[in-house]
């Protein structure tokens, strides 16, 4: 399968930058906890292809196939995010909240007016934690149903959008409006948060000085902008639009992740805006690059047809 192969190619090159790095670095690693991630993700794709070429069952090959590659780019991809602190750039939060400032949004006033409504900030912090299970369902619900190539659009998407978003983020560093801003203790109290104040001062300490030791149990949301929540969020509602059973059911849920983002996330409003944006060029990209990869073989083999019919 051509994304697969695109897929694969990039998680063994990026396997490959984060040893260099963790060595170059002198960075720790929790082994035994990434090796049973890892091995997760390997029993994923080799269960996939057990059924592609004894089974002979293209949608659960495709699904678990998908599901391991899914595992394993999260695993790389998150390592070489977190190599790239410490900054070697100021973050750029302040700038961000002024571009919020300039169209009247002010992220505290936000936040403590949500605070007056309790039972919406218990909703939002719920439909925040779906995130990576609704990846999950799009998943398994394309591949079980043969929607075999807008699976690999979607897996194609999500790589290269949490690429952009990490060469981004590295250009242009933020950790979110909860990064810069205070709230006060009832608002924290009336609206518990994914990602407050503590959360942010955590991750301005980490873009300061970097990590000593990498470990899944421990591992931090540390992209402000653009939002890669965003991403996700805009993926699922996008490419599960055409289950006709689930598309209305994920449209509404991803609708509240955008105040979620900002809430429960931390978010600058420009945050949100930067992730749409990089999901609009990474369904373009991903687009292209499947056209592509799939106009190769066809263009061989009528070349090769053509040859046989020469006298």
């Amino acid at each position: 399968m051509p994304a697969e192969r695109i897929i694969m190619t990039i998680v063994a090159a990026l396997a490959l930058l984060d040893g260099v790095l963790l060595w170059s670095k002198d960075v720790g690693v929790d082994v035994v906890g990434y090796a049973g991630m890892v091995g997760c993700g390997l029993g994923a794709m080799a269960l996939g292809q057990f059924y592609r070429h004894v089974r002979r069952n293209q949608s659960i090959a495709a699904t678990a196939t998908a599901a391991g590659l899914f595992i394993l780019f999260t695993i790389v991809g998150s390592i070489f995010n977190y190599l790239l602190l410490p900054l070697a750039r100021e973050p750029i939060d302040i700038a961000l909240a002024r571009f919020d400032a300039s169209f009247g949004f002010h992220w505290p006033i936000f936040v403590e007016w949500a605070s007056h409504y309790p039972r919406i900030g218990m909703v939002l912090q719920t439909v925040y934690a779906t995130s990576l299970p609704q990846l999950l369902v799009v998943i398994f619900v394309l591949g079980f149903s043969g929607r075999l190539r807008l699976l690999h659009h979607f897996l194609l998407t999500g790589v290269i959008g949490a690429l952009l978003a990490i060469v981004c983020w590295s250009f242009f560093p933020s950790f979110g409006a909860s990064s810069i801003y205070q709230l006060p203790q009832a608002v924290t109290d009336a609206v518990p948060l994914a990602v407050g104040p503590g959360y942010g001062a955590e991750l301005v300490e980490l873009g300061r000085h970097g990590a000593t030791y990498l470990s899944p149990h421990n591992v931090l949301g540390v992209i402000g902008f653009p939002s890669f929540h965003t991403v996700m969020a805009a993926m699922s509602a996008f490419f599960i639009m055409r289950i006709r059973w689930l598309g209305p059911i994920f449209l509404v849920v991803n609708a509240l992740m955008m105040p979620a983002i900002v809430i429960q996330g931390g978010h600058n409003l420009a945050d949100v805006v930067g992730g749409l944006a990089v999901f609009a060029v990474a369904y373009r990209l991903a687009a292209l690059a499947l056209n592509q990869r799939e106009r190769g073989p066809a263009n061989a083999e009528s070349a090769s047809s053509t040859i046989k019919a020469l006298p």
